[in-house]
């Protein structure tokens, strides 16, 4: 599914150049949950905005699905983002002035869906993670642990063949964190890919290979015994 080739990422002000990512090299498969961690800075969000389209790397080659991806413009990415890929962040990044149903569908929105066709899919998310009594309620209505829930249902209703959650669980105590963990979970398990960011070894865990960064370096991965890539 992801293929990286010697990533690079540069950042160049007037006076200085930062390298936050350097020879990277990462796969993931169809249906594979991998977790990345690492130090503050030490380039896990820069990957995954690279990995999710929102960025170009600087040098190095990604392949997304056997395509050639790297120097795609912003409406290339922007298309490419739009049917394949969901996003759960650490700030659920919900939109204050829309209720629940109407935050979870707007991917929908994007991607021209009927309104019979949009309604059918919000409300079996809605179902699915056992929200549909939120529907109608506004973000600032709902306990952390329930916003998230909505940012999750939201990247999940178009169906996406990738999910990458950049600390999904950093703003929740460890009961909406496990709560949380446990939807992701649920979602691989049904064959949707994940590439979490996370401080947490417990979180971690949840997935079958962990790649660790340090000064823009992949150091190492654990693949979980009985997982074979």
């Amino acid at each position: 599914m992801i293929r990286t080739n010697n990533l690079k990422k540069v950042y160049t002000t007037e006076e200085v150049e930062t390298t936050a990512l350097n020879n990277i090299n990462v796969e993931v498969k169809e249906g594979e949950f991998v977790a990345m961690m690492g130090p503050s800075g030490c380039g896990k969000s820069t990957l995954l905005n690279l990995l999710g389209l929102l960025d170009n790397p600087t040098d190095g080659e990604y392949y997304f699905f056997d395509h050639e991806v790297s120097d795609y413009s912003e409406r290339q990415r922007a298309n490419l983002r739009k049917s394949n890929i969901g996003f759960v962040f650490q700030s659920f990044n919900l939109i204050d002035e829309l209720t629940v149903f109407e935050n979870i569908e707007l991917p929908l929105l994007y991607l021209g869906y009927s309104t019979s066709d949009r309604k059918g899919r919000v409300n079996e998310v809605l179902e699915n993670m056992q929200i549909m009594h939120r529907k109608n309620h506004f973000p600032q209505q709902l306990s952390g642990g329930q916003q998230q829930r909505v940012a999750v249902a939201r990247a999940v209703v178009a169906r996406p063949k990738l999910i990458l959650a950049d600390e999904p669980t950093g703003n929740l105590d460890s009961a909406h964190g496990d709560e949380v963990m446990n939807l992701l979970t649920e979602l691989n398990e049904s064959g949707t890919a994940i590439v979490m960011v996370t401080h947490s070894p417990a979180y971690a865990e949840y997935s079958q290979r962990i790649i660790h960064l340090f000064d823009g370096h992949v150091v190492t991965e654990n693949i979980k015994e009985g997982f074979h890539v």
